[in-house]
């Protein structure tokens, strides 16, 4: 009770200083870029005071209109908490020194009642009734008050259900260019992976095979060997065949589903990765997908960039979030622009409406926080 009283008591002075403060800039506070960073700091306070996180998002012509609405409401609730604070103090100065004042100047207590201090018996009955009574208002109103300001506050500045649908609008539409951009690059890399592969290994089967043909006449030897070569070479185009189609639908999904698809990643990881792996339910087959595709590309990551000596997978479900948290004791620093992968795991997360948080600074360690809907 008392921090809230101490913190409401605090955040209405301040509103009244910047009520004050908006009168005297006024002019200036109507500019478009003041503005903003006048809302925004008044949005900041009050979902601190509110324990709430602070949407910055809102049409431009509402920060002007809220420092007039600030003016308005702000200077009555800063006024009520600085009459109520400081007639407390005043009640205490005049408990403790009344008798050093002059008969003609003696103060006063309760303005209303105006009721003068000329001995102690009214010095302490009075001022003690004052202290309590406005001293119950601190602790009571002005805490309520302060939270009504907040959530006013707020709800001015929130984005109005039509700019939320806008910035969808424009989100989907980003990630729907990236998802199109992300299914092009890999149709091309599984052309590429196909046709310098997989396919130049057929072709030399093919010529081997034609050799083997020809040299039927030369004996036994030359024929055996040119058959174990075609065969060598046809089961490493299997082998290629095989990885390239695991990307495309990993089939260790539908055999030992996500829980052992991560078993084994972790196992063939170059670097010890301890799993905590919660119950995760019945996940859709895409978001199963995406999971694994992802934590295969952040364990890579850590294998090929991160000099780290050991990792930690979490993947755990809150109702319809699937949360996947990888970390790594590594050098730090990761730069998404140097081809670390991140670029393309947002890709494939914004095509399901997650988001991606990667926190990598000099010195490790890194974390690589992930969100998929899962509903």
């Amino acid at each position: 009770m008392r921090d809230r009283a101490i913190s409401g008591s605090a955040y209405l002075l301040s509103t009244l200083a910047t009520a004050v403060a908006s009168v005297l800039a006024l002019p200036v506070l109507l500019a478009p870029s003041t503005a903003r960073r006048w809302a925004d700091l008044h949005h900041r306070r009050a979902g601190r005071l509110l324990g709430v996180p602070a949407d910055g998002r809102r049409p431009r012509w509402r920060n002007p209109a809220w420092a007039l609405a600030h003016i308005a409401v702000g200077l009555p609730l800063g006024l009520a908490a600085l009459i109520c604070l400081g007639n407390i103090l005043a009640a205490a100065v005049v408990l403790l020194s009344w008798w050093a004042f002059t008969p003609d100047t003696r103060p006063t207590l309760f303005s209303v009642l105006d009721v003068h201090v000329n001995d102690w018996t009214t010095a302490i009955l009075g001022g003690s009734a004052q202290i309590a009574v406005l001293g119950a208002m601190a602790l009571w109103v002005l805490p309520a008050l302060a939270r009504l300001h907040a959530r006013m506050c707020l709800a001015a500045l929130a984005p109005s259900a039509h700019d939320r649908l806008t910035e969808r609008v424009d989100v989907l539409t980003r990630s729907r260019v990236g998802v199109v951009d992300a299914h092009g690059t890999e149709l091309q890399r599984i052309e590429r992976d196909l046709h310098d592969g997989t396919q130049a290994r057929l072709v030399a089967i093919a010529m081997q095979l034609g050799l083997a043909r020809e040299t039927l006449t030369d004996g036994q030897d030359t024929v055996a060997a040119l058959l174990e070569q075609a065969h060598e070479t046809a089961e490493e185009a299997m082998v290629e065949l095989r990885a390239v189609l695991q990307t495309i639908s990993p089939p260790i999904l539908a055999d030992r589903g996500l829980d052992g698809a991560l078993a084994a990643l972790a196992a063939r990881s170059g670097v010890p990765v301890h799993i905590e792996l919660a119950d995760l339910g019945t996940l859709p087959a895409t978001v199963e997908a995406v999971a694994y595709h992802v934590i295969a590309e952040a364990l890579t990551n850590v294998t090929k960039h991160a000099a780290a000596t050991r990792a930690a997978l979490r993947v755990e479900r809150a109702r319809d979030m699937l949360s996947i948290t990888v970390t790594d004791d590594g050098k730090g620093g990761a730069d998404e622009t140097h081809g670390t992968g991140i670029a393309g795991i947002r890709r494939r997360i914004a095509a399901l409406d997650g988001t991606v948080r990667l926190d990598s600074p000099p010195g490790g360690p890194t974390t690589l926080a992930i969100r998929i809907p899962c509903a």
